[in-house]
């Protein structure tokens, strides 16, 4: 399982061979079965984890009662409600394995012991960092000044693997749509291209 941080490390950047045995003494590894959650409501979140195999998502319930997808993480993506890792206050998020999962895990505090021991990891860390960081900006613009179709078109382009494997009414809430709009899109879309026809969703009880 850590071979695989090994080779997204190396294709990220240049850790020495002492760093790296940092990084593996920091880290614990973690199976998480379909459906558990690896942080509730209410709770601290105190790790961040790296995705090794599987698939989760970030989700807060609204005043609406309703379930609002914050991000999802597969294969080689880290996942932590970091708001509240950064900051040590109880989070109002939940994250939940979708699939049969494996990750690596670092708690708070070798996290910061290893960003302070190892210059190089923590380089790239703060480079994607920074990279979340715009990408996050860019959803939001998009959300407040693009029409759904192409919030939509952009998704299946963007993440097709996502878009195979995750539940279109999840796909709807990440992309700030109701059900129904997002099976409005999907069909106009595939009239106008094609080519989307051969990504097949997960169906996940939106048709």
């Amino acid at each position: 399982m850590f071979a695989t941080l090994i080779d997204y490390l190396h294709e990220k950047g240049k850790l020495t061979p002492e760093e790296m045995e940092l990084v593996a003494n920091a880290s614990v590894q973690k199976k998480v079965r379909k459906n558990q959650y690896l942080l509730e409501e209410g709770e601290v979140s105190d790790f961040v984890g790296f995705v090794v195999k599987g698939s989760f998502r970030l989700f807060r319930i609204g005043d609406d009662k309703q379930e609002h997808v914050m991000r999802f993480a597969i294969e080689n993506w880290w996942i932590s409600d970091f708001t509240s890792f950064m900051s040590g206050q109880p989070s109002n998020c939940y994250i939940e394995a979708l699939e049969h999962s494996e990750l690596i895990r670092f708690s708070k505090e070798k996290w910061d012991n290893l960003l302070a021991a190892a210059p190089n990891f923590k380089q790239i860390i703060e480079a994607l960092t920074a990279k979340n960081f715009e990408a996050h900006q860019n959803r939001i613009f998009s959300t407040i000044s693009e029409p759904a179709e192409v919030r939509y078109e952009k998704f299946v382009r963007d993440y097709p693997t996502l878009y195979n494997r995750i539940p279109l009414y999840m796909i709807a809430s990440f992309l700030g749509l109701t059900r129904e709009t997002l099976s409005r899109v999907r069909k106009q879309s595939i009239k106008r291209s094609p080519e989307v026809s051969k990504v097949s969703p997960r169906k996940g009880g939106l048709s």
